[in-house]
């Protein structure tokens, strides 16, 4: 008599959405999930996490974790090419710190499929970025409109996946994967409010306050600008301030990912889905890194018995 055949494992699939700066939750989402016992067989990345996703499968996350950590803001902002052509920062120097310090090898040599989501500037189309060299697919999957400057890959310009696919849930089941644990990091971005601006001081208060340093990553790009705009001979009327221009754009982007994400989950919904909480964290405060690692911590295990009864109900069911 023939043995029963044992049946076939499950391949867990893990979806790193896209948020910018909060995208180090991904790290600690990873750690969560690995001290509980689970070890996904597929990543794919959109933006940020694709970064992360990228340092993940190529044993490089223990290195990332501990860079990031070290963050502060002044190396944050060495980071910032300012550019006037597509947008407000080329992303040279971060791609190529990354490719003098961590993985650059062909995606083919990682140690488990990984896959990257980018959007094909011109014809609007989702980009799945499965070949070719890690940092070019990662650069393409960060390149944020109005922030990066888009990546020119394969005779195409792309921009960052999160406009057509901020949680790649999709990529995930189109590689294999027969459960997918998928990760939001915009859940709870829509009811956060703009914060208000001061007025404009007096033009005595505004020279003696110019020898102080910005407080934040916002102020110091925004004192850039606006330097260089002065340069430029370009003035602002007095009257009521509207908010910062990272602010909009940066609150802009999450109502879009935000709307987009719950579109694209409705309709190809994750089997689990983790949501950390990083409404209080900004748009670029990548030297935050601690606060954005602990909450993705929480966040799985808060998951924790939805992932186990998920998990145990699929391989019933198999």
């Amino acid at each position: 008599m023939n043995p029963t055949p044992s049946p076939p494992l499950l391949r867990i699939g893990l979806a790193l959405g896209g948020g910018s700066a909060r995208g180090w939750a991904h790290i600690g989402v990873i750690r969560a999930l690995a001290d509980a016992g689970f070890e996904p067989d597929i990543v794919c990345g959109t933006s940020i996490g694709a970064l992360v996703g990228a340092a993940y499968v190529g044993g490089e996350l223990e290195r990332l974790e501990a860079w990031v950590r070290s963050l502060r803001l002044q190396t944050v902002v060495s980071f910032l090419d300012f550019s006037l052509g597509g947008g407000l920062i080329k992303g040279d120097k971060l791609i190529g710190f990354f490719r003098s310090h961590f993985v650059d090898r062909d995606i083919s040599e990682l140690e488990r499929p990984f896959g990257a989501v980018a959007t094909d500037l011109q014809r609007g189309r989702e980009v799945w970025l499965r070949e070719g060299r890690v940092t070019d697919a990662v650069r393409a999957s960060i390149a944020l409109p109005g922030l990066f400057t888009p990546a020119l890959h394969d005779g195409r310009w792309l921009v960052d996946g999160g406009l057509v696919n901020p949680v790649p849930v999709s990529l995930c089941r189109a590689m294999g994967a027969d459960l997918v644990i998928a990760v939001d990091l915009n859940a709870d971005l829509l009811g956060r409010h703009l914060k208000p601006r001061p007025a404009k001081p007096t033009r005595q208060r505004a020279s003696a306050e110019s020898e102080s340093p910005p407080d934040t990553l916002t102020d110091t790009v925004m004192a850039r600008i606006q330097t260089g705009m002065s340069q430029l001979g370009i003035n602002h009327n007095n009257g009521p301030r509207p908010p910062a221009m990272l602010d909009v754009l940066a609150t802009s982007i999450n109502i879009m990912q935000v709307l987009i994400t719950r579109s694209r989950l409705a309709g190809e919904p994750a089997d689990v889905l983790i949501t950390p909480l990083l409404a209080d964290l900004e748009l670029m405060e990548f030297h935050r890194a601690s606060v954005a690692i602990d909450a993705g911590r929480r966040a799985v295990e808060a998951a924790l018995p939805q992932l186990r009864a998920r998990l145990n109900n699929a391989e019933q069911s198999g």
